[in-house]
């Protein structure tokens, strides 16, 4: 019976010849291209273009016996294109990159603020049974004014044995 191919897993080992070549690590492209992006942006880039362009034309219109791109400047405007066919890109998947990391902090904050937020009604939980708690328990002020009362109702219900007992005496004397 012939093993049953499974859609699940990719085929391997099947590419000969070019394809093997264009087979690119997907992370060093994207790390070549947010380097690439990341020079692009940069004030470098551009003093560094604008003096490579700023040479060529002076060459072009003032050395007259090297004159290799003289006044449309064609070949200065076909390295222009190719570098904006190059750069927009490398640019664009510099940013899918840091979409990628972007929406990856995202979830991991929303989880992070989730557990907060449950770690946090949890602890407010607990202190409100700590609250309850000690509300149920004897305080020094609460067991200073039982005392004091007791003591209170310890003297009127001595007085009022007092003047039983004086009653008694005057009644059988």
């Amino acid at each position: 019976m012939a093993e049953r191919q499974r859609l699940d897993v990719p085929r391997g080992g099947r590419t000969r010849g070019f394809g093997n070549f264009l087979r690119l690590d997907p992370d060093a492209v994207g790390r070549f291209a947010e380097g690439i992006a990341r020079f692009l942006g940069t004030g470098r880039f551009l003093a560094v273009q604008t003096i490579i362009v700023i040479v060529w034309i002076g060459l072009n219109v003032f050395a007259v016996r090297q004159r290799w791109d003289p006044y449309p400047f064609i070949l200065l405007n076909l390295a222009f294109s190719t570098q904006a066919a190059y750069a927009a890109p490398l640019i664009l998947l510099a940013q899918n990159r840091q979409t990628d990391r972007d929406r990856v902090q995202a979830e991991e904050d929303r989880a992070r603020a989730a557990s907060m937020r449950a770690d946090t009604e949890y602890l407010a939980r607990e202190l409100a049974s700590l609250r309850v708690a000690v509300g149920e328990l004897a305080t020094r002020d609460f067991i200073r004014g039982e005392l004091s009362r007791l003591a209170e109702e310890d003297g009127d219900e001595g007085e009022k044995r007092e003047k039983k007992a004086k009653k008694r005496r005057d009644a059988v004397s």
